[in-house]
């Protein structure tokens, strides 16, 4: 029989830990960096709390995709218009719209498009019977309340409206989960790791923030320098002098580089795109 004792569960580890209960949140949080300094929580365990913690005090309008950067299908346009459009943006879900952004009509699963590709009978007239309802919620809702929503409801998107019932934006389960775990592999991720820079349907560049400067220079043909940072990522930290939110940009030797994903912690994806109307395919 083994005697060995067993390794402390990691509830034990923090059960040890905290013999006296903390005040307040920040008393909390001291004393889970007093635990992951002494081993007994890893890094990642650490930053899950945290964000945890943190989407309590956070509201939808934080993470949101901006009505400007929305990908929608117009409910008018002819099927394989939409076809064409879904599987160029790679998304797994598209608000319907009508006359404008504003007129959502409901929320169109990539997959029930299958049935178009399979040859079946599918024209634009039956789209509307194929729709899922769209969820409304508001630009201050809480993301911990979104969270439970999502989970209770097993939706995965929600249009969000502003004061006056105009559409903002729309937020995602992912959204939400990230604010907790971390960057989550989706729609805007690449499918190799090599493919950093990657164009797009409207003649722009999605790049990957952790893009060697280096790499970028010669995609690009610029001159950026790299002695205060290694990556496109840290050149948008840099020029603004902070953690930039998702819609931020700067504009260097020409270019518009934009935050497409970005956390409390780390840029993820940016888009870059020329001032001239002439744009170049990198590298070519």
């Amino acid at each position: 029989m083994d005697s060995t004792p067993s390794k402390p569960s990691l509830i034990e580890r923090l059960s040890a830990l905290l013999t006296r209960e903390p005040e307040d949140r920040e008393q909390l949080l001291a004393q889970l960096h007093a635990a992951f300094e002494r081993n007994l929580l890893d890094a990642d365990a650490l930053s899950i709390i945290e964000g945890a913690l943190q989407i309590a005090d956070m509201q939808v309008r934080d993470v949101m995709v901006p009505r400007a950067q929305m990908d929608v299908i117009h409910l008018n346009d002819p099927l394989d218009r939409i076809a064409a459009f879904v599987i160029d943006t790679a998304h797994s879900r598209f608000p319907a719209v009508g006359e404008s952004k504003d007129d959502v009509a409901g929320i169109l699963l990539a997959k029930d498009l299958l049935r178009y590709f399979a040859g079946s009978a599918f024209d634009t007239g039956d789209l509307r019977a194929v729709l899922r309802p769209a969820v409304f919620v508001p630009e201050s809702k809480r993301l911990n309340v979104l969270l439970r929503e999502f989970r209770v409801s097993r939706n995965h998107m929600a249009i969000v409206v502003d004061e006056y019932g105009g559409v903002a934006g729309l937020v995602t389960i992912e959204d939400v989960l990230e604010q907790i775990v971390g960057d989550i592999e989706d729609e805007y991720d690449f499918d190799e790791i090599g493919d950093n820079i990657r164009l797009d349907r409207h003649g722009r560049y999605r790049v990957k923030a952790m893009t060697e400067i280096a790499d970028f220079n010669t995609a690009f043909d610029t001159h950026l320098a790299d002695e205060d940072y290694d990556t496109v990522g840290g050149l948008v930290i840099h020029q603004l002098g902070r953690l930039p939110k998702r819609g931020e940009s700067i504009a260097v030797e020409g270019l518009k580089i934009q935050v497409l994903r970005a956390d409390s912690r780390r840029v993820h994806t940016l888009l870059v795109e020329r001032d001239t109307a002439v744009q170049d395919t990198p590298g070519g």
